[in-house]
């Protein structure tokens, strides 16, 4: 079998001391693929420095809903410039909506998770968007704004079952992460994987966040070498077997992405 972390932040500073091992610890575990996602403008470049570093890392950017507010036209064209110049990015995100913390205002957030969405459409990027409680403007925007592709992936699905069948209705995969893994915090999310076909799905890390079952009662940092669990986990819950799910996923990934150099 071979994986693909589809969602990971290790430009994160917890990962500078072992940064080598972990990316070894990984490739032994058959993590062949891993996204690194731009959350502002330093963390997209500092992705895409890990990725000219390692072939098996490729990298987005984009402004995170968080720092919505410290958004500009200049940021915007700036990220645009390094898409356009670096064949490592592969994706526009992680954007969207999070009126749950509320780092920065709703009206704000609207306005540049929609200029993004242009700029991904403009540069023919797929999208990783980042949704929580937005109590339905996130769709609200995605149905309105009028693109040429609806290239893209939900990261971190944590929506209702109607939310889900719009966002595959509107020709997106969904993220899973080792919340599946979690007894009761991933209870929902696995009634409602058993209703996701395999060429929809993609399986993430969040790295360092969001650790699977059994890791997260050993070590608080998750890392892509664990996202192997969230694989086994899902082929139980969906009942199939391991290998074959785990080729269709690899598969999905790159139709989205693109191939690993």
């Amino acid at each position: 079998m071979k994986f693909f972390d589809s969602h990971s932040h290790i430009d994160d500073i917890c990962f500078e001391k072992d940064f080598d091992e972990m990316l070894k610890r990984a490739h032994d575990l058959s993590v062949h693929g891993i996204m690194v996602v731009g959350i502002d403008e330093r963390t997209s470049i500092e992705a895409i420095k890990l990725a000219r570093n390692n072939r098996n890392i490729i990298t987005s950017v984009g402004m995170h809903p968080h720092y919505a507010e410290s958004c500009s036209h200049d940021v915007i064209k700036n990220l645009e410039n390094l898409a356009l110049n670096n064949a490592c990015v592969r994706a526009w995100g992680e954007t969207g909506l999070d009126f749950n913390r509320m780092h920065s205002p709703k009206n704000i957030q609207e306005k540049w998770f929609e200029e993004q969405i242009h700029s991904a459409s403009k540069l023919d990027l797929p999208m990783i968007f980042h949704e929580r409680d937005s109590e339905g403007r996130f769709l609200e925007i995605l149905e309105s704004v009028s693109i040429k592709n609806r290239k893209g992936v939900v990261h971190c699905f944590s929506g209702s079952k109607k939310e889900m069948f719009r966002y595959l209705d509107l020709g997106y995969y969904i993220g899973i992460t080792g919340i599946l893994t979690i007894q009761k915090r991933g209870k929902n999310l696995r009634e409602l994987s058993v209703l996701i076909p395999n060429d929809r799905i993609l399986i993430e890390t969040d790295a360092p966040y969001l650790t699977p079952a059994p890791q997260k009662n050993k070590v608080r940092r998750n890392e892509p070498g664990f996202v192997p669990l969230v694989l086994q986990k899902l082929a139980e819950v969906k009942g199939v077997d391991p290998k074959e799910l785990s080729e269709i996923i690899w598969l999905n990934t790159i139709n989205l992405y693109g191939p690993i150099n």
